[in-house]
């Protein structure tokens, strides 16, 4: 299931990250919600604990103490962590959607 889910996100990402009426808080959303629920994908089939968290950085060093290898475009991510819910409510910061895609594509792999 999460692994669907992770790919609606991506999905939603590439579908909008082109629309400039689309605010950067929902493409930074997306962008998260991508790699955090491919992470968590590698958790499970590592039979993990799965944590509730939005924390890239510690969703990372999980899946690498899990065993598993991670891929260099998402081992640098948790500038992410942020837009799942932070920067949904303050003002959003700039978002680099170019990077944020390419981060986004890299979990999907």
């Amino acid at each position: 299931m999460l692994h669907r889910l992770a790919a609606g996100d991506l999905y939603a990402c590439h579908k909008l990250a082109d629309d400039a009426e689309v605010d950067d808080h929902i493409i930074g959303f997306h962008a998260q919600q991508a790699v955090e629920k491919a992470l968590k994908v590698a958790l499970v089939l590592a039979d993990s604990e799965l944590p509730r968290t939005h924390d890239l950085e510690l969703l990372v060093e999980q899946v690498k103490e899990a065993g598993t290898e991670v891929p260099d475009e998402l081992s640098d991510t948790e500038w992410l962590t942020p837009w799942a819910a932070e920067l949904r409510y303050d003002e959003p910061a700039t978002l680099d959607r170019t990077v944020a895609l390419t981060a986004a594509d890299s979990a999907s792999g």
